[in-house]
């Protein structure tokens, strides 16, 4: 083994958590504080997209660089990433300045192999130290895995690296990479390893290949914090001080804490990374992260749900996320038909002519709630039926007759819970015990993003059993602060970052509907007066 150099690339893979937006002041101090560690290569942001936001570690060009990592230390390289998927124009690299960025990193699928060959020779022809970097190598055959190597040792990059974009390598499997690209890389070029650690073997990996003994380079990547998207990265701090104590060197560890204090405590408490079980399992089932990621913000499925979504999605598309394929999954997950006209009938039949009290678990059912008693007693007094019904919770103070539920987490904590009687959704598959079951696509929205909202679908399965009069509390809509919108906050859920857009969506729908039943609330809610 000749060396072994630490790289970090908390500013720019940990900027998936928080697009990217540090603030000036952090990538600045940051970029100092890391020089005071004695890593050798420091990563300072994405080199893509058209403009520059000095609050925004995503660079249009070298030129916008030199400013937020001046000074520059003398003895640490600093590099830039370029991704292929969206690589800016060649002509924004020009020549190496000095003052900027040393180096370049460029990263690119296996389908991109050509194109990105091009794009590095023209980055080293401009005299940048390159770097290259293969996403999901999981993914490459050995023979593909090889054919690259020696394709990329023409270029004599400063490394090459093994990157598990899914963290999902075990070390079996990742000493078996290492061997081969050992065994095929030019013994000039470093071999790197990038982790993510989605089935926590980041470190472990990383621990295995430096004592491996490999007599050529080795580069790891890690960030502070373990900052990542999801599962989050290789430990910064944790990996050097293995490193000081078994492999003689002398990284300071104290302004990575000091990092941790000032620049990413606060983020880290609105935006958590780490180990979690949606992300194990997209892990296990070979998905990208962002199928995790998305579907766990929508807290509607559990495990075995969950699990069983992301083994329904085609191999081609589990490594190439979208938005648009992850509800297009969602939505045929959940679309289990079932014929349910003789529930509709009964039901109908049930709410013939009474009044329906439709109770969501929004804060204002506390805030509010001597007022809502008071209503209900008044319309005892006027001898006018009301029949309550609860979505998604068991709201023992308001005596419920029914419990409308179309997510099954929440459901499992109502079911043999509650002396209502239960009308859930087919998606809920899981299910033992229920009254009622009605056809979860009958109900659902048409768009992705509200789909299976259950205030809503409780209103449009009462417009279909023929309900002329509801009346509402409790659905407040989403203020864009987690915990403060919930009656109960075991029940939260986490929209802060699309609160407006849902509301917006959701309102449009009720204003809908009360065209054609009398849809009156008792509570505030941000669903009213949406434009």
């Amino acid at each position: 083994m000749r060396n072994i150099s630490l790289l970090d690339c908390t500013l720019r893979d940990g900027g998936y958590v928080n697009d990217w937006m540090f603030g000036e002041e952090t990538i600045k101090g940051f970029s100092q504080k890391i020089a005071e560690t004695g890593i050798e290569i420091f990563e300072v942001g994405f080199i893509k997209e058209d403009t520059f936001h000095k609050d925004r570690a995503v660079f249009p060009d070298i030129a916008s660089i030199k400013e937020m990592i001046a000074p520059k230390r003398p003895g640490l390289m600093y590099v830039g990433m370029a991704d292929m998927s969206s690589p800016v124009p060649i002509e924004r690299f020009q020549p190496v300045d000095p003052a900027s960025v040393d180096g370049i990193r460029v990263i690119f699928k296996k389908e991109k192999r050509d194109e990105a060959y091009e794009y590095c020779r023209k980055i080293k022809d401009l005299g940048y130290i390159l770097f290259v970097q293969l996403v999901g190598t999981d993914a490459y055959t050995d023979q593909e895995f090889i054919e690259t190597i020696e394709k990329f040792n023409a270029l004599q990059p400063y490394a090459l690296s093994i990157v598990d974009s899914f963290g999902l390598i075990k070390r079996k499997q990742f000493l078996r990479l290492v061997y081969l690209a050992d065994h095929n890389l030019d013994q000039k070029i470093a071999l790197g390893y990038h982790a993510h650690n989605n089935l926590q073997q980041a470190f472990g990996n990383a621990e295995a290949l430096v004592d491996l003994g490999l007599q050529r380079d080795l580069c790891i990547d890690a960030c502070v914090f373990g900052m990542g998207r999801g599962a989050g990265n290789l430990n910064m701090e944790l990996f050097a001080e293995y490193m000081n104590e078994n492999h003689g060197k002398n990284y300071r560890i104290e302004p990575m804490l000091e990092i941790m204090d000032e620049y990413l405590a606060e983020i880290y408490k609105n935006k958590f990374w780490g180990y979690s079980l949606p992300l194990y399992l997209s892990a296990v089932d070979g998905c990208h992260p962002n199928y995790a990621i998305y579907l766990a913000e929508k807290d509607t499925l559990t495990v075995k749900s969950f699990n069983e979504l992301l083994r329904s999605i085609p191999k081609d598309d589990k490594a190439k996320f979208s938005k648009e394929n992850a509800e297009k999954y969602y939505k045929k997950y959940q679309e289990n038909f079932y014929d349910d006209k003789g529930t509709v009938s009964q039901l109908s039949e049930t709410f013939k002519d009474t009044i329906v009290l439709l109770l969501a678990p929004g804060k204002s059912l506390r805030d509010y709630h001597d007022q809502i008693k008071r209503w209900q007693i008044e319309k005892c007094d006027q001898n006018e039926p009301v029949l309550v019904i609860a979505v998604n919770f068991t709201a023992e103070d308001y005596r419920p007759d029914f419990i409308f539920s179309s997510n099954m987490r929440r459901y499992s904590k109502i079911a043999g819970k509650t002396d209502a009687k239960c009308i859930i959704t087919s998606n809920m598959k899981e299910a033992g015990t229920f009254e009622h079951m009605v056809n979860f696509a009958s109900y659902s929205s048409e768009s992705p993003e509200i789909i299976d909202n259950s205030g809503l679908m409780a209103l449009k399965l009462l417009l279909a059993i023929g309900v002329k009069h509801v009346y509402v509390a409790g659905m407040d809509g989403y203020s864009g602060y987690q915990d403060e919108d919930y009656y109960d906050r075991l029940l939260s859920y986490d929209f802060s970052s699309e609160a407006e857009r849902r509301n917006s969506l959701i309102g449009n729908e009720i204003k809908e509907l009360g065209k054609k039943m009398d849809i009156q609330f008792l509570t505030p809610s941000r669903y009213q007066n949406i434009e």
